[in-house]
């Protein structure tokens, strides 16, 4: 059996579920329970879903490179997106059951099913919304990302999944492909939809998130702005030195970056540590609010030399670093579905060991929402539910003579009650949020 801990270049991520007792209906709409922090809430839209085939014409097929020859074929690169919005949907309509696979231990992939609350082909409601697009991890799908992207979409935003149709996880010859692709893909897309549907006046083309989960992680932060390190192992590792001229000083470099770009959320990012993909200076090229998520007990993307070196590195980007204590890597997508609990490298995919994958859910959706509205939607008064009164969690306080004194309220946050804003008495706990200005700024 391959080891996953032997794949220490490998960024992969879990895939999304159904069933499980202690997790919401695939997507947003059913909510998350009632410890789940203020925010995790899905908004007042319902959500409208589509795919789109979106083509980018003679792309390098670095599977299929030639080292005799030093030249990698030109093909077409077809890229199925899922498209999620706010819509005007029917009540007896028939809502989405999202499918997927995942590579497992043999040679057959593991098929999975994730019951969604989106309406296929719903009407479009209101009009230039936020753009969203999000970059799922290795070999993933992005089926297994339906409750953040239906619950974002249920709060008035558009959000774009990438199918990037990795090769499995488990051939790590083939690495070089996800490693050339990720944040190329991205950028075509955000131009593509930027064009196409801006003059549908769906989208406000100024108005950019990126989200990315382990090595869409990667994908996000190298599409944001982080130049790739020209004589790093990342830029090493794709032949015939086909990411080159893609890498900081390279003459396609403005090829992988996006515009109109606000805010950006990695979780459990690839790209640190021994891929070394963009070294400090490269990191210090990102100028968007960042958002980062790792548990520090993550064995697949070293937290250390991950996302809190990340942070470390961001200099010039206003950012936020929250870590799961005790959390490992398994933190992006929804709890394992029947298909995926009969052996521990399926249910691997979802579960972590430690932390319920229900109110791991809740508390990413509550502050992926914070950042979201704060930075791509400028609600300045979200500000709050961020810049947190102590950075540990479990050293918040709620004095018993403290108003609101029902039990389930949520802390108002400030100097009296000292528990994070939106979360309740006694339920914000194993937590650390971290925040950095950028160099040579004043500060709030």
């Amino acid at each position: 059996m391959l080891s996953r801990l032997s794949m220490v270049c490998l960024a992969f991520v879990c895939a999304a579920a159904g069933a499980a007792p202690d997790a919401p209906r695939g997507g947003s709409q059913e909510g998350f329970g009632v410890d789940a922090p203020q925010l995790a809430a899905p908004g007042p839209w319902a959500v409208g879903f589509e795919t789109l085939r979106l083509v980018e014409p003679s792309q390098p097929d670095v599977l299929a490179y030639d080292a005799e020859r030093h030249a990698a074929p030109l093909r077409d690169r077809t890229l199925v997106v899922d498209l999620w919005y706010p819509a005007t949907v029917s009540a007896d309509a028939p809502r989405m059951v999202y499918s997927g696979t995942l590579p497992s231990e043999h040679e057959t992939p593991v098929a999975f099913e994730v019951r969604g609350s989106a309406q296929r082909g719903a009407p479009p409601a209101g009009r230039d919304w936020p753009l969203v697009i999000v970059s799922h991890g290795y070999s993933n799908h992005p089926a297994a990302l339906a409750w953040l992207t239906e619950n974002l979409a249920s709060k008035g935003y558009v959000v774009a999944a990438i199918h990037h149709e990795d090769p499995p996880i488990t051939d790590r010859s083939r690495f070089s492909g996800p490693l050339f692709r990720r944040g190329l893909d991205i950028a075509f897309v955000a131009r593509s939809l930027q064009s196409s549907l801006a003059g549908s006046h769906r989208i406000d083309p100024q108005r950019l998130a990126l989200v990315g989960y382990s090595m869409g992680g990667y994908g996000v932060l190298t599409a944001a702005g982080a130049g790739l390190d020209p004589a790093g192992p990342a830029v090493r590792l794709v032949p015939g030195g086909l990411l080159a001229p893609f890498a900081r000083g390279g003459a396609r470099r403005d090829e992988l970056t996006v515009h109109g770009l606000r805010a950006v959320v990695a979780l459990a990012p690839a790209g640190g540590g021994s891929l070394g993909a963009w070294g400090a200076a490269g990191l210090a090229q990102i100028t968007a609010p960042l958002l980062l998520i790792q548990g520090d007990h993550d064995h697949t993307v070293d937290y250390t030399t991950g996302a809190h070196a990340l942070f470390e590195q961001a200099l010039h980007a206003e950012r936020y670093l929250l870590t799961l204590h005790g959390a490992g890597h398994a933190i992006g997508l929804c709890p394992a579905p029947p298909t995926m609990r009969s052996t521990l490298w399926d249910l691997s995919w979802f579960e972590d060991p430690v932390w319920r994958k229900s109110r791991i859910m809740a508390i990413e959706a509550h502050f992926i929402t914070a950042f979201l509205d704060r930075y791509v939607k400028d609600e300045v008064q979200r500000r709050a539910y961020l810049e947190v009164p102590v950075p540990e969690a479990d050293d918040g306080r709620w004095p018993a003579d403290a108003a609101p004194a029902d039990y389930g309220a949520y802390s108002p946050g400030g100097s009296v009650i000292t528990v994070w804003k939106g979360f309740q008495r006694g339920q914000a706990v194993g937590l650390r949020l971290d925040h950095a200005n950028p160099a040579g700024s004043p500060g709030p």
